[in-house]
């Protein structure tokens, strides 16, 4: 006998331009995630507030979310622009505002009162009652760390009433600094700046003397410098133990990927959750989903289950 059909978790990608997000979409994707570059920190890319009201209309139009990143540490002298950008994203009819400083939640009551606000937090999320405190202050969501193993993921989701969203692909963000560090290097070595490229640059890494043959991405855009893990996170064979812990948003990190492979993604993912929607009880895993994922896989990048299945986070 049939099992009853299952709900499906959201499945969410951030998109650095308009047309990228509909390609997205149509792959798959029911939410996308959108954003300026100085106010959203990792955005694959950069859509001015001026554009929110067409990406969002035309995210809508195809019958999916557009959540707007507002996740940057904002210092003092950034602040006075927060309340044009929080409107901006009101008026555009914005499904969320996604928030990791006080800041915005602060400056959201005021300018964009009605649109529901997402905490990421990243690293840090790792309790419930860090989540509670944010769901107080108007919350709906927490973007839990990605150091969490599965048992630690559905013991989150028991004791919140928010909703939760975990990273199920990609690389990830390991290190953040607000200083330019490789521009400043480059200074200091006496050598033109200008040669650090602004946004993801595929070309820089770090090499640890211990582990010289694993390399960790480093790039810089208007938020900092940022230093992303070895390898790639790939929860696909793990889709239906997250939905049976009550996960209800899947994100994947689109950075340092190709618009294909992103599109590859979503499809088997979207396959792999439609399959097990249609009848749990009788889910089998298609060994092509990952196949398809593993032809556009750079070779020196492993897939792996993160911390997954760890016993213990270090």
């Amino acid at each position: 006998m049939s099992s009853s059909p299952a709900k499906l978790p959201e499945l969410l990608i951030a998109a650095g331009s308009i047309d990228q997000a509909e390609r997205y979409i149509r792959a798959g994707a029911c939410a996308v995630l959108i954003g300026e570059a100085g106010f959203g920190m990792r955005q694959p890319g950069s859509i001015p507030a001026a554009r929110f009201h067409e990406a969002v209309s035309r995210i809508h139009a195809l019958g999916a979310k557009a959540y707007i990143n507002v996740n940057k540490l904002f210092r003092n002298g950034e602040l006075p622009g927060l309340p044009a950008y929080l409107r901006a994203a009101a008026e555009a009819g914005a499904d969320a505002l996604v928030f990791g400083d006080p800041a915005v939640v602060l400056n959201a009551r005021e300018y964009a009162p009605n649109v529901p606000l997402q905490w990421n937090a990243e690293m840090v999320a790792t309790n419930s009652a860090a989540a509670a405190y944010w769901g107080k202050r108007g919350a709906v969501r927490a973007v839990l760390a990605r150091e969490l193993n599965e048992v630690e993921i559905a013991d989150f989701k028991r004791n919140t009433t928010l909703e939760i969203q975990v990273q199920v692909h990609g690389t990830t963000n390991i290190y953040y600094s607000h200083r330019n560090l490789l521009q400043s290097y480059m200074e200091h070595l006496g050598r033109e700046a200008s040669l650090i490229d602004r946004g993801p640059d595929e070309g820089l890494y770090l090499v640890e003397a211990e582990r010289p043959g694993e390399r960790f991405p480093v790039y810089e855009d208007d938020t900092g410098t940022h230093v992303m893990s070895p390898d790639d996170i790939c929860l696909l064979e793990a889709l239906p133990e997250l939905i049976a812990a009550g996960v209800d948003s899947f994100y994947i990190e689109a950075l340092l990927k190709s618009e294909l492979y992103n599109e590859t993604v979503l499809r088997s993912y979207r396959a792999a959750m439609e399959r097990f929607a249609s009848d749990p009880g009788a889910y089998e895993a298609d060994p092509e989903w990952l196949d398809a994922i593993r032809e556009l896989q750079d070779p020196e990048r492993e897939l792996g289950f993160g911390f997954l299945y760890k016993e213990q986070v270090y």
